[in-house]
């Protein structure tokens, strides 16, 4: 099965390359700013729908396209993606010791739209200022949701993980997989 993909995520790339899908990539670009009241589960399927539909509309083919949006949520507030240092900073600091949320929503659209939803809990050991400092001196933060990479270097930072690694890394396989069955 061949889809698009509408992300410039090379995780996700990856992870599709994973299952054995193929595709093609096209290049979206959507508002995705949170209001701060919207719950954090309708936030994020809302931008997987968005990215979905914006993908369908610059395709002129018959195939499936694939969206996400993953989170990472502390107490109810989206943490957002780490522009700088200092967001990456900031965010672990607010993260270290604690237990967070990510979630991470994967939209297909064919004849229809479809949306699934995965929710993992994310344990942080607590994080020293020199970790913090170390890990935030290298370009990994930057444009990662709560300013963290699973799959890099910080994770060993992670304490516990409950839920999906592939979910926490932008692409939640087993959803993904379930969508895509039922448009084979």
């Amino acid at each position: 099965m061949k889809v698009v993909l509408a992300s410039r995520s090379p995780r996700r790339r990856e992870l599709l390359e994973q299952i054995g899908v193929e595709y093609e990539v096209i290049d979206i670009d959507i508002d995705e700013s949170w209001n701060g009241v919207e719950f954090a589960e309708d936030y994020v399927c809302r931008i997987a729908r968005g990215k979905a539909r914006a993908g369908k509309s610059l395709v002129n083919n018959s195939l499936p396209i694939i969206a996400a949006d993953t989170a990472v949520v502390l107490d109810g507030h989206i943490l957002g993606k780490a522009e700088s240092k200092d967001d990456a900073i900031a965010m672990l600091w607010q993260l270290s010791g604690k237990t967070h949320e990510v979630l991470s929503a994967v939209t297909v659209i064919n004849s229809d739209e479809q949306t699934k939803l995965s929710i993992s809990k994310v344990t942080f050991k607590s994080l020293s200022k020199k970790e913090i400092e170390n890990y935030c001196s290298s370009d990994e933060p930057i444009g990662k949701a709560g300013g963290y990479a699973i799959q890099g270097k910080a994770a060993v930072f992670i304490e516990r993980l409950e839920g999906s690694y592939s979910g926490v890394m932008g692409l939640p396989l087993y959803e993904t997989q379930q969508l895509l069955l039922k448009i084979v």
